[in-house]
């Protein structure tokens, strides 16, 4: 296993490849999923999986004295017609379907929320237009569920909106049939104050592709959870994200890949940048080749941008493989101050410094929003980095 690091400015890391006779990823060491609060024991922040996460800003989502009071959040769907949009209880049939939770707060999400939303896209359907998720917080505690779930063949992008303040804990399941291809943006724009902790669990059919970009700007404490598993062969999974860390903000995303079927493939990029005292990011990155999937190919990289004095990045790609049957695999972390080629190669050529700064910001981040494939939420992704750039001049 390779061990998390509190990665100085200015160094690169990249986690060891782990062999599963020899040694074991961080999902191996915690407790097996379940969906029983039970099965999980309150986290005292040493375990692998929480050692990075300040416990005491969680306003009690991990330990079960969260409950649920004020207005919680507002969920509103847009959708296209042809699209099925359904609010169930919590005994539908299609709950829970793509994936397990895997600590206590996801737990305890699955066992306390009272309605869900489920989105329907039937077989064979091509959207040309997204599917809107508005998720709004109106300063309570809340537990959540959504289903976004595809039909074979069927085709759709879906934006999910996460706004306003909340101290949420939800799972979103993510059901790909046989050839479909889904595009998921969750976008975390959350005030100051909330706290966010979701389970992202997608499950992709045969020859299906599922493509998710991350976005994390605000919250207090933001802790994501994306996990991939697949259900035939010839599944692919990319999963992109980007995150811009203030000043005393704690913005955690700990992705799952699990290679469990034969010839499917992987792709993982994540970027962040930080700034101000205190600011902390951490990227956490399993990929798991099971002994069954021979044929994967997968790759899983992060990079972080360190903007000013204060700022602090834990990156830790872990790789593990059970078969040497393999197309290929690899893994890369690294984090660093702006280039100072980069910086002299346009003030050279008259371009002032704060102005190169955010020139160089933006095309480290570039390739990420291009990912979306909507104008509309990427000019918005490119005013918010500006702005927060033009909050650190």
């Amino acid at each position: 296993m390779a061990e998390a690091q509190n990665i100085p400015v200015g160094s690169t890391t990249a986690g060891s490849i782990a062999v599963a006779a020899e040694s074991t990823v961080a999902t191996r060491m915690s407790a097996p999923p379940s969906f029983d609060v039970a099965d999980f024991p309150v986290p005292h922040g040493r375990e692998e999986e929480w050692r990075f996460t300040p416990l005491e800003r969680l306003r009690g989502l991990h330990d079960g004295t969260a409950t649920a009071t004020g207005s919680g959040v507002k969920v509103a769907v847009e959708a296209p017609a042809g699209v099925t949009v359904e609010t169930v209880g919590r005994d539908d049939a299609r709950l829970g379907r793509a994936g397990t939770p895997v600590d206590r707060v996801a737990a305890q999400a699955y066992s306390s929320f009272e309605q869900a939303s489920v989105v329907t896209v039937p077989k064979e359907t091509v959207l040309t237009e997204p599917i809107r998720i508005a998720v709004h917080g109106e300063g309570g505690t809340a537990y959540g569920h959504q289903v976004v779930e595809l039909g074979a063949f069927a085709e759709a992008v879906v934006v999910i909106d996460h706004t306003g303040d909340a101290v949420l804990a939800a799972n979103t399941d993510y059901v790909l049939g046989d050839g479909a291809r889904l595009t998921v943006v969750s976008v975390q724009d959350w005030d100051d104050t909330a706290v966010h902790v979701g389970q992202h669990n997608a499950l992709i059919g045969r020859d299906a592709s599922f493509k998710s970009v991350v976005v994390t700007f605000g919250g207090d404490v933001v802790r994501l959870h994306p996990r991939v598993a697949y259900a035939g062969t010839g599944g692919a999974a990319e999963l992109f994200g980007l995150y811009f860390t203030d000043r005393g903000q704690h913005q955690e995303h700990r992705l799952l890949v699990d290679h469990n079927t034969p010839h499917c493939t992987s792709n993982a990029v994540y970027k962040g940048a930080l700034q101000g005292d205190d600011a902390h990011a951490v990227w956490i990155g399993d990929v798991l080749i099971q002994a069954a999937a021979e044929g994967t190919d997968t790759y899983e990289m992060n990079r972080n941008l360190v903007l000013t004095d204060g700022a602090r990045v834990d990156s830790v790609p872990n790789l593990e493989i059970e078969t040497g049957e393999i197309a290929g695999a690899g893994h890369a972390s690294a984090t660093g101050r702006f280039d100072d080629e980069q910086l002299f190669y346009l003030m050279a050529r008259g371009i002032p410094e704060s102005e190169a700064r955010r020139l160089v910001v933006r095309g480290f981040f570039a390739e990420l929003v291009q990912q979306i494939g909507l104008a509309d939420v990427e000019e918005r992704l490119i005013a918010k980095i500006e702005a927060e750039l033009e909050a650190s001049v």
